[in-house]
């Protein structure tokens, strides 16, 4: 039996891959942020990128869905410098990150002993990482990223284990939430196609079609109040969304009473004042909810229709 041939796996220079940190690296990072989640050990949602705090712009800005905090990536094509150090000390008090990834092909001995030592001194509610950046090929492949992590907090598995399990763990809150959910199914049961579920969390997601630039259409429920507002897709942004939508800003407006206007990643914007403290109001929270899914999804289909012909009379 002859053997397979076999190729010699060759690191590459991160900069032939990405030659610009900010309008290169950061971006592609932000649309694969699961492979960077999957070396962590933790799930991230993106939330904003060159997100500014003071005077800098923080690389990516992240959030860990199981407990809710806040997660900073900071990301460099170059060895590590004193300059990323001091930023990421400034995104982590702005920003009240309690999750920081530092990310570069190659950490110089006195910053990988600062991650550490933050690791060892600081609050055990705080984690920090130290992730190689590495590209390898072989023979004239794709280029394939590889996360290594070189820094993490001490005994990091144990506390993940613990994080998850109270993550898992049913809650007085995530019951009552899981409940209006439910209720919400049992109300209008074709929601189920669309890939609302009777989950734990504040929010659900409806997917939103015909737009070029992936949306889904939030809608959440707080203990006085709920809303809704378009969001990018899972990894991207809301700039595309915001582009594309721009030109009908006024009539998407008037059609929603909604301001079109970007707050983070959440765009159209719109408020109603129940929310599910009182269970009484869960019909009346459901049907405005419903109405408004149906205006937003109505609206949104008008907009795609107009630009699908303006694709069409440019393509004659």
């Amino acid at each position: 039996m002859t053997s397979p041939p076999f190729g010699t796996l060759a690191d590459i220079a991160p900069r032939e891959a990405w030659f610009h940190e900010e309008r290169d690296f950061t971006p592609w990072l932000a649309a694969n942020i699961d492979g960077l989640a999957k070396a962590i050990g933790i799930p991230l949602e993106l939330t904003g990128t060159e997100v500014r705090v003071e005077a800098f712009e923080a690389d990516i800005l992240a959030r860990n869905p199981m407990d809710d905090t806040v997660v900073l990536i900071e990301n460099q094509l170059e060895a590590t410098d004193h300059t990323h150090l001091g930023q990421i000390l400034t995104y982590l008090a702005g920003l009240e990150a309690q999750t920081v990834i530092w990310i570069s092909p190659s950490f110089r001995e006195p910053h990988l002993s600062a991650v550490n030592w933050l690791n060892e001194h600081t609050s055990e509610r705080f984690a920090f990482f130290g992730v190689k950046l590495r590209v390898v090929r072989i023979g004239d492949s794709p280029y394939a990223p590889i996360f290594e992590v070189v820094a993490q907090p001490n005994g990091w598995e144990r506390r993940l284990t613990t994080t998850r399990r109270k993550a898992e763990a049913p809650t007085a809150l995530g019951e009552r939430r899981r409940a209006f959910w439910s209720a919400y199914h049992t109300r209008y049961p074709a929601v189920a196609d669309l890939g609302i579920k009777p989950v734990a969390t504040s929010s659900v997601w409806a997917r939103v079609d015909g737009l070029a630039a992936p949306a889904n259409l939030s809608l959440w429920i707080g203990s006085d109040d709920c809303g809704a507002f378009l969001r990018p897709a899972r990894g991207g942004t809301i700039q595309p969304i915001f582009d594309q939508l721009s030109p009908f800003a006024a009539e998407l407006e008037t059609a929603l009473g909604a301001t079109f206007q970007a707050s983070g990643e959440n765009l159209l914007s719109t408020r109603f004042d129940k929310g599910y403290a009182n269970e009484a109001d869960w019909p009346t929270i459901i049907d405005w909810m419903e109405k408004t899914r149906m205006a937003y999804l109505a609206a949104l289909g008008r907009v795609a229709a107009v630009l699908s012909a303006q694709e069409r009379s440019d393509g004659r």
